[in-house]
């Protein structure tokens, strides 16, 4: 494939995702991985827990025997913690069911015996069923943990319809094969960079701000794409990857904050930052062929769209994030 062409189809691509995004704002992400709950269990004697749930999006659990082993009562609640009793203890046969309509539920498990196992389960839309064989022995394996910030990592960039957003339209600037190469390469490492920073608390930076900023990008991105069809060409055209790597440090901070709010356990880190950044790529990746299979299937079924839309992808992609940067603006006040 030619490298005109290969640019022509980004465009293409970019005007599917924009087709689409207007009914996707609601899933840009905040500074909290999309509907995934925290949750901490300490055992504090034998068989005696604590159970405390550290995100206020998950729903209360009023009734804390609801989630427990038929044979463990519940105990009366301590400070910002729930209390209870199994006899005999928990072990790997038995489950924890958290009645939330969530996307998953993060688990960090201390137990007496020594040592934390942390674990991500996904959801079903009506409830959470967290087998303890993922947080008993042999859970903490390297294997398995990979796994789950893999799927941790994977899932956030594909809800986060703004990173993905500005790596699209990062394509619709480009010109040519190499420049793609450097362009995503440039961007990588820079998030790269500053995720390992924030969550290692090298470089902390405060959520809302970013958030804002992120939006921001997208909207310069914007206007030196119309700039570049207006034929006023500037170093952000002729060197893609500068752009890509400052804007890809302050992106690398949006990954951190979902990330590093996850309460990971200091074991976990350097394998957690890892893979979340390999489920990362592997979702933008997976992302952009899937775009590709839906633009060759509208080709073949003979509706390609060949007439020019750059300008109004341009502008499509500015007024979303326009949009953003304004509803993100409280959250600064806020914090």
């Amino acid at each position: 494939m030619s490298s005109s062409s290969m640019t022509d189809l980004a465009r293409k691509l970019l005007f599917c995702a924009l087709l689409l995004a207007p009914a996707l704002p609601a899933l840009a992400h905040d500074i909290n991985i999309t509907g995934v709950a925290r949750v901490i269990l300490q055992e504090s004697e034998p068989g005696a827990y604590r159970l405390s749930v550290v995100d206020a999006q998950a729903p209360p659990l009023f009734n804390i025997e609801r989630i427990l082993p038929d044979r463990c009562t519940g105990l009366p609640p301590a400070a910002f913690a729930y209390r209870f009793s199994c006899q005999p203890q928990l072990n790997v046969d038995d489950s924890l069911v958290f009645p939330w309509g969530l996307a998953g539920v993060l688990v960090i498990a201390n137990w007496l015996e020594g040592g934390g196992v942390t674990a991500y389960v996904p959801g079903d839309g009506a409830e959470i069923a967290v087998p303890l064989t993922e947080l008993k022995a042999g859970a903490g394996s390297w294997t398995t943990l990979a796994g789950r910030y893999l799927i941790i990592g994977a899932e956030h960039i594909l809800f986060g319809i703004d990173h993905l957003l500005f790596v699209l339209g990062l394509l619709l600037l480009m010109q040519g094969f190499w420049k793609l190469v450097q362009t995503v390469t440039s961007f990588t490492i820079a998030h790269s960079i500053t995720l390992a920073f924030a969550v290692l608390g090298v470089f902390p930076v405060p959520g809302a701000p970013v958030e804002v900023l992120i939006a921001l990008s997208i909207a310069f991105l914007a206007r030196e794409i119309i700039m570049g069809q207006r034929g006023e060409t500037t170093l952000v055209h002729r060197r893609p990857w500068l752009v890509a790597f400052a804007f890809g440090l302050l992106h690398g901070f949006g990954f951190a904050g979902a990330l590093g709010e996850l309460g990971l356990s200091d074991a976990d880190i350097p394998l957690a930052l890892l893979f979340f950044n390999i489920g990362v790529e592997l979702g933008q990746v997976g992302f952009i062929c899937v775009l590709l299979a839906a633009y060759y299937a509208i080709q073949r079924a003979g509706r390609g769209m060949m007439f020019s839309v750059e300008r109004g992808l341009a502008y499509g992609l500015g007024a979303i994030a326009t949009y953003w940067f304004i509803e993100r603006l409280p959250a600064l006040v806020v914090a």
